[in-house]
């Protein structure tokens, strides 16, 4: 899956997000709204992150699903 598919379709893949990364809030991923860039932020902002470790981690993510 590619962020393209998931920005296409944010709104089923927002549960998604959101279990993996259970700090973030509705509200963090309606801000979001499916930018790739934003989610980064968003998750550097909740989990103390470095960017590079916020954007592999999204890689991952994407791998597994």
């Amino acid at each position: 899956m590619n962020w393209q598919q998931i920005e296409g379709n944010w709104k089923q893949f927002k549960g998604n997000v959101q279990q993996h990364w259970g700090e973030l809030t509705n509200d963090d991923l309606d801000k979001a709204e499916g930018s790739r860039e934003a989610l980064v932020g968003r998750i550097q902002e909740r989990y103390g992150k470095a960017k590079e470790e916020a954007e592999r981690e999204i890689d991952e993510f994407l791998a597994r699903h």
